[in-house]
């Protein structure tokens, strides 16, 4: 019988390259899914040759790499995603504590370098690569007895065969749950996740699109050139399913008064080894400044009222901020 290729055989495999675009070897498994697509096909040479179906001349004008790789979001694999799209920082040991704070602050007046990465993706028979790869932009959503999901896009410069590096090993991670969320909603001017919301928050939707981009250029290849954030003016948006009550009557009113708020979504996680200065929990938190661009009309979930609100994040001159993702893992360094 022939080998063929089985879906439960397929690995993903990541590492952080120095030099974007230069090689390196994964270090990491991604524990989630993902295929790698050429996206540099080729074209059929537009020309009238006096043949009814044309004839075969074809040409390459650019290669390119996609890639979504999707995952029950977890604490310990989201950074990467932040570090390939939002900015690149150090994690910084928490105390005495096992867990390590990385913050990334949503970019205002400067854009912010990233991390490159190689990634491997294939099953038992072939493995492929991109290099230079990035993230785009990524997708969390949760609802309530769920874990939350994570869906990313990356792009890379191009696709060829491979060899899987050897021996790499399948990391622990640990699961954001939905139900360990809470949501807090402040004026400007107050503390980020000073007034939590309890027992309102029934699903969320966060989308950070198209935040990074890779510029073609004229440099003697049919890759790209390089990559730059130039994200559009709603970039980042978060949709919050909440129980018809006093918090979203409130917040409908002051979406139709435009007034600004802060919004924190904070999840915790499994306790460390060796609780911190500031953490105990695995946690992962979001701050958005911005205001409420709509709410929809009142709906209904197994004969209870529901309404959703869409949230657009933007720079707020009072708080000198768009926002920030910060997230504790226990990792001293990502992959």
């Amino acid at each position: 019988m022939a080998t063929v290729g089985v879906k439960a055989l397929r690995v993903i495999q990541i590492g952080q390259e120095v030099t974007p675009g230069t090689e390196c070897d994964a270090t990491t498994v991604w524990r989630g899914t993902g295929t790698i697509e050429d996206k540099g096909v080729p074209q059929l040479a537009d020309e009238d040759v006096g043949y009814l179906l044309g004839t075969d001349r074809t040409y390459i004008s650019r290669y390119e790499a996609a890639l979504t790789l999707e995952q029950e979001a977890t604490f310990e694999q989201f950074p990467i995603v932040l570090d390939s799209c939002i900015d690149t920082v150090a994690g910084v040991k928490d105390g005495a504590g096992t867990g390590y704070v990385y913050t990334y602050a949503l970019p205002t007046t400067a854009a912010a370098a990233i991390k490159t990465r190689t990634i491997e993706g294939g099953d038992n028979i072939q493995a492929e690569i991109m290099l230079y790869s990035f993230c785009t932009g990524f997708k969390l959503s949760g609802k309530g007895g769920e874990a939350w999901k994570l869906s990313s896009d990356w792009r890379g410069r191009d696709v060829n065969t491979t060899t899987y590096t050897a021996a790499v090993a399948r990391p622990t991670v640990n699961v954001m749950n939905f139900n360990q969320s809470t949501l807090a909603i402040d004026a400007i001017g107050g503390t980020a996740g000073a007034t939590v919301k309890s027992d309102t928050l029934l699903a969320a939707e966060l989308t950070v699109k198209d935040f990074r981009h890779a510029v073609e250029a004229g440099n003697g290849n049919l890759y790209f050139a390089f990559d730059k954030v130039s994200p559009d003016k709603s970039a980042i948006e978060l949709k919050i399913t909440f129980e018809y009550d006093a918090t979203s009557v409130a917040e409908k009113a002051a979406c139709k008064a435009q007034t600004p708020r802060i919004l924190r979504v904070k999840t915790v996680g499994t306790a460390f080894g060796t609780p911190g200065t500031a953490y105990t929990y695995r946690t992962m938190f979001f701050d958005l400044y911005g205001v409420w661009l709509k709410f929809d009309k009142i709906g209904e979930e197994n004969g209870n009222d529901i309404v959703t609100g869409t949230f657009s994040a933007h720079y707020n001159t009072t708080a000198a901020s768009a926002g920030q993702f910060v997230v504790v893992p226990e990792l001293s360094a990502l992959p």
